[in-house]
C-alpha cells in the first residue's frame, strides 16, 4: 500500500518561511520522481517543484529563488524549504510521487501565508 504523508504546513507571515516534508511508503523512492504540487481555491492544481532519482530539479517561475526541493532516499522523504513566502503562494501543497505511468498522491497540507 503507497502512502505519501505530507507535513509541515500552517499559517506563516508574509515574508516568512516552512519546510514541508512527505514521507513515502511502500514505493521504491530512489527511482521516483517526486514532486510537489498546489491548488489554491478555484484555481487548478499547478506544479511548484520537482525532483528527479538523479536530483535533477525544476520549478515554477513564480517559486524560483524561493523555494527548494530535496529529497533524503535513505529517509524516503523528499522536502520544499518555501522562504520569501508571499500571500498568492496560500493553498493546499499536494505529494506527488510519479514512475512511468504510475503515480502517487498526498492528502496534502494546507499553506496559509497572511499577516
Amino acid at each position: 500500500q503507497v502512502q505519501l504523508v505530507e507535513s509541515g504546513g500552517g499559517l506563516v507571515q508574509p515574508g516568512g518561511s516552512l519546510r514541508l516534508s512527505c514521507a513515502a511508503s511502500g514505493i521504491f523512492f530512489s527511482v521516483y520522481v517526486m514532486g510537489w504540487y498546489r491548488q489554491a481555491p478555484v484555481k487548478q492544481r499547478e506544479l511548484v517543484a520537482a525532483i528527479t532519482s538523479s536530483g535533477n530539479t525544476n520549478y515554477a517561475d513564480s517559486v524560483k529563488g524561493r523555494f527548494t526541493i530535496s529529497r533524503d532516499n535513505a529517509k524516503n522523504t523528499v522536502y520544499l524549504q518555501m522562504n520569501s513566502l508571499k500571500p498568492e503562494d496560500t493553498a493546499v501543497y499536494y505529494c506527488n510521487a510519479h514512475l512511468g505511468l504510475k503515480g502517487y498522491w498526498g492528502q496534502g497540507t494546507q499553506v496559509t501565508v497572511s499577516s
